[in-house]
């Protein structure tokens, strides 16, 4: 395309997004001022999240290019006296987006108490909701659905979605229906709670296991992801995980760094801490590769379609893109159509199951002989992408769109 074919085409974009705007700008001033002639006020929308969150940065941009108004809520200030005010103030008609919210703490065994006070505010959320004329863009009781990595996948099993499977039963709790294959009773009953790494080791020998993933069932980011590998016949083993011992508290903490441990004495004491939490136990696949780098896919779904698809490619097992691992197209790893087919179809079906999310990011394994997807986890706060953001911003700009027409439908009803 030559420079001046870009340069109209971006006066073209442009021209479109002032028009677009001034059409949203005079239907909010119409409805507006039927709104006030019946003495209530126009629906809000607000962000409950962090202040110097780039989510939250991002949605502003995006709203502010679409002509949404875009209330800020912070996670520090919010609390019963908080939405009372507030309600006072703006209404209690509107349109609530939920962030996660910032935890100062690195420490894993910390994540139990604080999964269990995000719990309580989306249940105060949901409860908000009863009291006044409230709408979520994603429901809390589902948010919280999707943060339960072991439910999420028991639920996407029994729709029959390919999902990497579960191998053992948690440290926590044992119930069958959250095992992807079949076990009957007596297998059941015989299994023990892996709490501590002999264990986690006798187990893996019982079935013939040399390697697997492990995971805290609750938490994102990569916090607490390890990939333990064990030779039984000569006990060597090798550990990859962003968990590292504090070398104060001896307290297993999140370094967000990703390493490769071989010394036993570590890796016995890393999980013997690990495995003090409620985890999971999975199978360690074989990833599809793209220049000798093994890679699985972050998609995200919004509104029932595929807005973003990234391959996150990475030199070990873990591929987490905070942990500096290497972003790619997935244009790039020209895929088979019906490989590509096949993920957005297994996202729609997935996101399908959660009616109160209109926006997840999944994770998607790709197996390395067959390129067969299987989904990795589901995530109803998983819009962040650093590769879109600081590109068009797509993702955002169509959650703008989402709210804005989720507050034009509450309009019409209040004039009804």
């Amino acid at each position: 395309m030559k420079m001046d074919d870009k340069i109209n085409v971006n006066k073209t974009n442009m021209n479109e997004n002032l028009e677009h705007k001034k059409a949203v700008l005079s239907a909010f001033s119409a409805e507006r001022g039927k709104i006030a002639d019946k003495g209530q006020k126009y629906p809000w929308v607000a962000l409950l999240g962090s202040q110097e969150s780039k989510r939250k940065i991002y949605l502003e941009h995006a709203a502010k290019r679409l002509g949404l108004h875009v209330l800020f809520i912070n996670w520090k200030a919010w609390g019963d006296a908080f939405w009372e005010n507030w309600l006072e103030e703006h209404g209690e008609n509107g349109i609530l987006k939920i962030d996660p919210p910032h935890w100062d703490s690195a420490a894993l065994d910390d994540l139990p108490a604080l999964m269990k006070d995000y719990r309580h505010h989306l249940v105060l959320l949901k409860q908000m909701a009863g009291t006044s004329n409230l709408s979520f863009f994603n429901c809390p009781e589902a948010i919280f659905r999707l943060l339960d990595k072991r439910s999420c996948k028991a639920r996407l099993f029994k729709a029959g979605l390919p999902v990497t499977e579960e191998v053992f039963s948690s440290t926590m709790t044992r119930r069958r229906e959250y095992l992807c294959f079949a076990v009957s009773e007596t297998e059941e009953r015989a299994e023990p709670l892996i709490t501590g790494a002999e264990k986690l080791f006798a187990a893996m020998r019982a079935k013939a296991i040399s390697q697997i993933f492990i995971k805290p069932n609750y938490g994102s980011g990569a916090l607490g992801v390890t990939a333990f590998r064990i030779q039984h016949r000569t006990g060597r083993m090798f550990l990859y995980t962003c968990a590292a011992l504090d070398t104060h508290t001896r307290r297993l903490v999140n370094t967000r760094h990703l390493q490769r441990l071989e010394e036993p004495k570590e890796i016995v004491a890393i999980l013997n801490q690990l495995l003090g939490l409620d985890c999971m136990f999975e199978r360690w696949y074989a990833k599809a590769e793209y220049h000798g780098l093994t890679y699985d896919l972050r998609a995200v779904v919004q509104d029932g379609q595929v807005d973003f698809l990234l391959a996150r490619l990475s030199r070990g097992p873990i591929t987490n893109l905070q942990l500096n691992n290497h972003p790619l197209p997935v244009k790039d790893l020209n895929l088979p159509p019906s490989v590509l087919t096949l993920v957005h179809d297994i996202c729609q079906d997935a996101i399908r199951l959660y009616p109160g999310i209109r926006s997840a990011g999944i994770d998607i394994l790709l197996e390395k002989a067959s390129l067969k997807p299987r989904i990795i986890e589901m995530n109803g706060q998983g819009d962040l992408i650093y590769q879109d953001i600081y590109h068009e911003n797509k993702i955002y700009l169509h959650q703008v769109q989402i709210l804005q027409e989720m507050q034009r439908e509450m309009a019409q009803k209040m004039l009804l």
